[in-house]
């Protein structure tokens, strides 16, 4: 075992070892040193695949009830047969890899095999229309492109010396397939990697502008997700369930690099479809001990009756958008299990959450988790505040952090100005550490001078039976200058009516202080960036000084106003 190794799998041992002593974790943890580590090399192989190789690594479960598991060492020998191949057919150390597949095996093969040849991979959705291809071909200087035989014909039109690597079969690609009959390679010695070589480019959803290009490295995701692992409370053996598609960064997190840090199997469960009774069934009958899923899909689920669902769970997470009070209530009701909250971003991973056996707060994402320092920071004075903009204080870099915006310095220098880096979220920290989400920057809003959290009443307008999901934009107003309007997408079973409305904005009147209550309502589908958030930026473009057809205001109602 390397220094590397042994300093990695000591930091490792001790987040497991104190995974509900917080206060201990928090206080002693170091980011392990690891100048010259190569996770799928030293970790996967080394340690995993040598050790536990008959333990279950990878479980994929179709629809149709057909599933494919590999273990640890299987795992290990297709993808060095595919880095192999790949070697031959010209990939080399520094060359980017736009990796755009499903959940399915060869996803988990060539990012191993990127590895193990000191690659970089651009992950890419399965959603991306052919602009957006062109947009990271360009941008993400991509030397070679792996993706399956349905999305061969987004690049038809796409020009550029990349290579062509199809999983299936496709006119004038090379076939993935191939890769199984090649000899395997380890890349020992030959394509050693430093913890500051460049891993991964994603490109950021956009909810605001076009993507962002972060740039992650062979040590800030592998090894960063430490803290990701500490978050979600997973151990050794443990079956991980996480709902989220390739392309972005929480698949990363949860279906690659938390799970294998502790030595757990990643289960995947393909659909068509989302339907709640099915992914229920899949967690009973393949254990799940472990779930992340976003608030989206939490929503969902409590629509059923939890309590005929008779589980393996230990522990069950959220992310990706702030975690509704309602939906804790719920679980903890018919599951007696707490859905614990956490907080990151594509730049980073998980830095804030309500860690395993620690108190929650309803409404708060948790506190700052081991390796990271979180500064609460007023934008207008750069001052510590009990409530602005989250930041990271630089002065304890964390190795999670990303290397930068690449080939944006502009960008990079502003998101690391004045000794932190800046997420763009706002929050406030209460006496304890806990921290309670308010909103991105640009989406908190003034109304009769009162500032209001979106994030804020999307959560009482949750609470309400017909209200499936919401998002929350100022309003023009004559007086007030402007009155929070909820979007509103209707659960089933409900209609978009003047009766539906009024109940909603009763809803809010009761819930809510006068100063902050929704004012309007409109129904309809909310837009959404193609990784699934709400882009509240182009809600607030349909905002004018006319009132909007479709549109319910306070005033129509006179028994609300009396």
């Amino acid at each position: 075992m390397t220094p590397d190794v042994a300093t990695f799998q000591a930091a490792r041992d001790f987040l497991l070892a104190n995974a509900e002593d917080y206060e201990t974790a928090y206080r002693d943890f170091r980011w392990p040193d690891v100048a010259g580590f190569n996770w799928a090399l030293d970790w996967f192989d080394g340690v995993l695949a040598a050790q536990t190789p008959d333990r279950p690594a990878l479980w994929i479960v179709e629809e149709d009830g057909s599933e494919v598991k590999l273990t640890f060492a299987e795992l290990a020998e297709r993808s060095r047969r595919v880095a192999g191949w790949l070697r031959a057919r010209g990939v080399r150390r520094g060359h980017r890899i736009l990796l755009m597949l499903g959940n399915q095996v060869e996803l988990w093969e060539t990012m191993l095999a990127a590895m193990r040849l000191g690659a970089v991979v651009v992950p890419a959705t399965t959603l991306l229309t052919p602009d957006d291809l062109r947009d990271r071909i360009d941008r993400g200087g991509v030397s070679h492109v792996v993706t399956g035989a349905p999305d061969t014909a987004k690049f038809a039109g796409l020009t550029g010396e990349w290579t062509r690597i199809c999983v299936g079969a496709a006119e004038g690609w090379l076939t993935y397939g191939d890769a199984y009959k090649h000899e395997p390679y380890d890349g020992a010695g030959e394509t050693a990697t430093h913890a500051g070589d460049t891993l991964l480019l994603y490109f950021t959803s956009g909810t605001t502008d076009r993507p962002k290009l972060v740039e992650h490295t062979y040590a800030s995701y592998p090894v960063g997700h430490l803290s990701t692992m500490y978050w979600i409370g997973l151990r050794p053996g443990d079956v991980h369930l996480n709902v989220s598609s390739p392309g972005w960064a929480k698949h990363a997190w949860s279906n690659v690099f938390a799970p294998w840090n502790a030595g757990a199997c990643v289960l995947v469960f393909n659909y068509t479809r989302f339907s709640a009774p099915a992914l229920l069934e899949v967690m009973r009958r393949c254990e799940v001990t472990t779930f992340c899923a976003p608030p989206t899909v939490w929503r969902m689920l409590i629509q059923e009756d939890l309590r005929s669902w008779r589980l393996s769970l230990r522990t069950a997470v959220a992310a990706g958008e702030p975690l509704n009070p309602e939906i804790i209530d719920q679980v903890r009701e018919q599951w007696g299990l707490t859905v614990r909250d956490g907080y990151g971003q594509t730049e980073t991973t998980a830095q804030v959450g309500n860690s395993p056996g620690q108190p929650l707060k309803p409404g708060s994402m948790g506190r700052p988790l081991p390796g990271y320092r979180i500064a609460i920071i007023d934008p207008v004075t750069g001052e510590p505040a009990e409530e602005g903009e989250v930041c990271i204080d630089l002065a304890e870099r964390p190795l999670a952090l990303m290397a930068g915006y690449r080939d944006d310095a502009g960008r990079t220098d502003e998101a690391m100005s004045g000794g932190h880096y800046h997420t763009g979220d706002v929050a406030s920290r209460d006496a304890d550490g806990y921290i309670t989400f308010v909103g991105r920057t640009d989406d908190v809003f003034k109304a009769s001078d009162y500032k209001i959290s979106p994030f804020e009443l999307e959560s009482v307008l949750l609470e309400h039976d017909a209200v499936a999901e919401a998002a929350v934009v100022p309003a023009a107003d004559p007086v007030r200058l402007a009155v929070p309007k909820a979007y509103v997408s209707l659960a089933a079973g409900h209609e978009a009516t003047a009766e539906t409305a009024r109940s909603i904005l009763a809803h809010s009147r009761v819930r809510l202080a006068p100063y902050k209550r929704v004012r309007r309502v409109e129904f309809g589908e909310l837009p959404k960036t193609i990784s699934g958030k709400i882009r509240r930026v182009e809600l607030r473009g349909l905002e004018g000084e006319e009132r909007r057809a479709g549109e319910f205001r306070e005033e129509d109602f006179p028994d609300l106003t009396s």
